[in-house]
């Protein structure tokens, strides 16, 4: 009888269940830089600077936008199944009386995920956006620091999305689920 280490070895993924008794139990802190993606504790890059700065950037300009519309949520978690809960940059969320006080958002919840990344461009772009388009998330921003670049991702399929734009001009953005609301992100990069 042959085979691979990979045919004798069954793998165990994590639940979030499992992942949060972790925590619970100081195995995980609660500022490691890890997240679950389907069932594996992947370890996020560190945030440098450029990417920090961005982040608030884009918060406070989505708080200025938005004002009571959504919530916006910056580094928190989603929970899109039982094995996997990642921590976009910035989240746009439907509006909640008790702010997700109760429970984590869910996909349903979400109407803009963006992701910043510099380090971290190969696995926000083929892990996470892919992982968000499984699980229905309708828009994800993918802010490209490295090449100074912004890619709008619309309309999920399967484990992508059918439009892949990007603006020629970040002057005049509007998102898909709310397109009275306009963003000048002409000072991004």
């Amino acid at each position: 009888m042959s085979g691979t280490a990979q045919d004798l070895l069954q793998r165990h993924r994590l639940t979030i269940s499992d992942y949060h008794r972790m925590g619970e139990a100081g195995i995980l802190h609660e500022d490691s830089r890890i997240e679950l993606i389907e069932g594996e504790l992947l370890d996020m890059a560190p945030i440098g600077s450029q990417h920090a700065g961005t982040v608030k950037q884009l918060s406070r300009l989505l708080h200025l936008a938005i004002g009571q519309t959504a919530i916006v949520s910056t580094q928190d978690p989603i929970i899109l199944d039982k094995y996997s809960e990642p921590e976009p940059d910035i989240m746009l969320l439907q509006p909640r009386d008790d702010f997700y006080k109760s429970s984590h958002p869910r996909p349903e919840d979400v109407l803009l995920i963006i992701e910043v990344a510099d380090t971290s461009l190969q696995y926000d772009r083929h892990i996470k956006i892919p992982l968000y388009a499984e699980h229905g998330i309708p828009e994800v921003w993918l802010v490209d620091l490295v090449n100074k670049a912004l890619t709008l991702f619309r309309s999920p399929r399967g484990h992508d999305y059918r439009e892949a734009i990007s603006p020629p001009s970040l002057s005049a953005l509007s998102l898909k689920l709310l397109p009275t609301i306009n963003l000048d992100l002409s000072d991004l990069f």
